[in-house]
């Protein structure tokens, strides 16, 4: 894997644009997570953060294959993620293959879905680690230095966008902020399925349905989903 400067430089000015317009947690993770994925080839990226009790829930995905294998590391906590947010230190360049020892459920389970390497970041501010993200490559094929660091400065980039400007001068973790952004998670994971079996699409395709509406009309992406699952009537242009 090689890290595209230029696709680089786009995330960096899309996450700098996030930023400063009105801040949506569930929004900027999923950007994050797809704007990532197109930074190295033939890779995939799930985003985790922790909860106000530190446990590690999962956020994005960029795409639905996963955001099941994230759902799996959580859920038999073994896992690349778990070790880049316990020793705040990124853990790059690992053979999915020979890694069975390291992590004896998340590997064979990594490799069954088609994955053979993956590296995981902490999201991190000085001391503080509120999250990880995992990079999976389809190959084996190594981040060398240069872009295991421009990879970690992303993702430092992206805890400051969620700790914001009072969590940052405070140097305090909105932990309310957080949470809500995982309770909004569970309404929109239940609007891509009533959306998919509505229109017999994927949940993939139901999930860009969902987030190109909320976008046109200048709506946060939990909000359009809650309608989604309350009254669907209301959203006559959804699709």
């Amino acid at each position: 894997m090689t890290v595209s400067a230029e696709r680089l430089a786009q995330v960096f000015v899309e996450v700098a644009d996030t930023l400063v317009a009105e801040f949506d947690v569930i929004e900027f993770m999923q950007m994050l997570a797809n704007r990532a994925a197109g930074l190295v080839d033939a890779s995939a990226v799930g985003l985790l953060l922790a909860d106000q009790h530190g446990r590690l829930q999962f956020m994005a995905a960029s795409d639905e294959n996963t955001k099941l294998l994230e759902l799996f590391q959580v859920q038999s906590h073994d896992g690349p993620c778990l070790d880049a947010f316990n020793t705040a230190r990124p853990v790059v360049n690992i053979d999915l293959r020979s890694a069975g020892g390291r992590w004896p459920r998340f590997a064979p389970h990594a490799t069954a879905a088609g994955f053979r390497s993956v590296h995981a970041f902490p999201l991190r501010l000085r001391d503080e680690v509120i999250g990880a993200m995992n990079i999976f490559g389809h190959d084996v094929g190594g981040l060398d230095e240069t872009d295991t660091q421009i990879v970690q400065a992303l993702a430092d980039v992206a805890a400051i966008g969620l700790l914001q400007e009072r969590a940052i001068s405070r140097g305090e973790v909105l932990t309310e902020q957080l949470q809500g952004a995982l309770n909004s998670r569970i309404i929109i994971e239940q609007a891509k399925g009533a959306i998919a079996q509505a229109h017999n699409i994927t949940v993939d395709v139901a999930f860009d349905l969902i987030r190109g509406y909320a976008r046109r009309t200048n709506r946060r992406l939990g909000d359009v989903a809650r309608l989604v699952v309350t009254d669907p009537g209301s959203l006559p242009d959804l699709a």
